[in-house]
């Protein structure tokens, strides 16, 4: 009893033998606690000889408004990745079986020049996309997603958009956190009526949906989504099957009290259990990109929303390795 182990060759995850074998942890190691954090702990860029899917750091909070830090998001997320797992059973999709995922390291954005960090985003996105790799954006604020439907558009043409949000970043103005589906209608980036934005709660005056209306935008509140469910929302999400689809998600979807890391946390949204299994609605559709915004460590407690937001990039890979699979 309380012997130590005596294999000394084993490869099981919690045998003396992995520790004795020494040498360096680099990623994706199943003691999780050591090793270079990378985004689900995948391999970095240039690992992998024919990736399929990027997951890239867009560390850019210049279009936020009132409280920065979602610069810090990516280093954030991939500091929480410990805990990331790695077997999807839904999907019967595990990260080990498909050598095609890769950390794509962070984008060098400029944080004083909003026209530069746009272009950067538009041109770093497009490259991955020139190499017939799929992006996985993690912001950054949601501002980002404004230059990255630019590049997709470039390749894919208009597109539908599935929004999850406590707002609807439809207000009037120049380029915000705040604006940019509104600028992504307007300048023809998007297909308005397949564009359906998901959990809206916070709403600043009488005529805050008017856009939507007048262009053909489904919004689903929070009061909506909770009402009919993920079978509810399977049934909305149908009409989109036989489009493009870019699904851009922001951390303040989720209630406050179980993502409390963001500029612009809002009560009385899903749980984080919730919010998870909005993905399983998901299935089945044609995606071209996924992004991430709107996580601030700065704002955290111990890494709640970080590594819930491990949990929704584990959604979307997992919904993309399915999807080339199948």
């Amino acid at each position: 009893m309380y012997e130590d182990d005596k294999s000394g060759d084993l490869n099981t995850p919690h045998s003396l033998g992995r520790y004795r074998k020494g040498g360096l942890v680099t990623t994706n190691d199943l003691r999780r606690f050591v090793g270079i954090p990378t985004f689900l702990r995948v391999p970095l860029m240039g690992a992998v000889e024919q990736p399929k899917v990027g997951i890239v750091g867009v560390p850019y909070d210049g279009g936020v408004a009132r409280t920065p830090g979602t610069r810090f998001g990516p280093r954030g997320i991939r500091n929480a990745c410990w805990r990331s797992p790695e077997y999807h059973p839904d999907l019967d999709v595990a990260l080990s079986d498909h050598n095609t995922v890769v950390d794509c390291g962070d984008m060098l954005v400029s944080p004083m020049l909003v026209s530069d960090a746009l272009e950067t985003i538009d041109k770093e996105i497009s490259a991955l996309l020139a190499a017939d790799i799929i992006p996985v954006s993690v912001g950054g604020d949601h501002g980002i997603t404004y230059p990255i439907m630019h590049a997709m558009n470039r390749v894919h043409g208009k597109f539908a958009v599935i929004h999850f949000d406590a707002h609807s970043d439809t207000l009037e103005g120049g380029y915000t956190h705040g604006t940019m589906f509104r600028l992504a209608v307007n300048e023809g980036l998007i297909i308005p009526d397949k564009f359906i934005q998901v959990g809206i709660r916070k709403t600043y005056s009488r005529t805050d949906f008017d856009f939507q209306k007048q262009h053909g935008i489904q919004v689903i509140s929070v009061e909506e989504l909770q009402e009919m469910g993920v079978a509810g929302l399977t049934e909305q999400f149908r009409r989109l099957q036989g489009y493009k689809v870019y699904v851009t998600f922001d951390m303040d979807f989720v209630d406050q009290a179980h993502a409390p890391g963001t500029g612009s946390p809002e009560p009385g949204g899903p749980t984080s259990a919730e919010a998870l299994a909005c993905f399983g609605a998901l299935k089945g559709l044609n995606f071209i990109g996924f992004d991430l915004t709107e996580v601030s460590p700065p704002y955290d407690v111990r890494d709640l929303t970080s590594y819930l937001a491990n949990l929704v990039l584990f959604e979307m890979v997992a919904l993309l390795i399915a999807e080339a699979r199948d």
